[in-house]
């Protein structure tokens, strides 16, 4: 847990569509208190769909999307509170098997061995829902204490090639407010 005035609250980002649109949770959390640091998957970050100067400019840091070089002092404070948002489908079966090859795995994997609160909110079609390891992968990250926001009245899978048009109401706020609920 962080010392300082403000909460901490890392936000990873993965790359799906809602995530050019993340600079609104930053803004969100940044006016209930939160210092944010953004960390966006390689994916999201080499591919565009992270407006880098939005998100660095709202949280005040840069987006950080790679490990830190030997010798480099850490470039964040400690984490109060993490949000996976939006959680693909490839980070939620790797982050399940335990396989933390890229910055931000490895910081949830690390977030939920140290108790942290952590909240995943998907973002994929129910095309890629239908495959077993899914379901598995969002049970078991359930099972180490992660709330994902997965199901009826939270968040649900959109029909192949209408992401698009689910991005307007991917819900940002659900996210934050179930991280702040589990905040003490």
């Amino acid at each position: 847990m962080s010392t300082g005035p403000c909460r901490v609250l890392y936000l990873i980002i993965c790359a799906a569509g809602p995530a050019v649109d993340a600079v609104r949770l930053v803004v969100a959390a940044k006016a209930r208190g939160w210092d944010v640091c953004v960390i966006a998957t390689p994916a999201a970050a080499d591919g565009d769909f992270v407006d880098r100067p939005a998100l660095e400019a709202a949280s005040g840091r840069p987006v950080r999307s790679a490990w830190r070089r030997s010798g480099e002092e850490k470039r964040n404070p400690p984490a109060d509170a993490v949000v996976v948002a939006p959680m693909t489908m490839n980070t939620a079966n790797k982050w399940a098997a335990g396989i933390a090859d890229t910055y931000a795995l490895g910081l949830v994997a690390e977030a939920v061995g140290l108790g942290l609160p952590v909240v995943a909110l998907p973002f994929w079609s129910t095309a890629l829902d239908s495959h077993p390891a899914t379901r598995r992968a969002v049970e078991t990250l359930r099972g180490t204490g992660v709330r994902a926001l997965y199901g009826e009245g939270e968040w649900t899978p959109h029909v192949p090639g209408t992401g698009d048009e689910r991005r307007p109401s991917y819900p940002w706020n659900l996210a934050l407010d179930a991280v702040e609920g589990l905040v003490t």
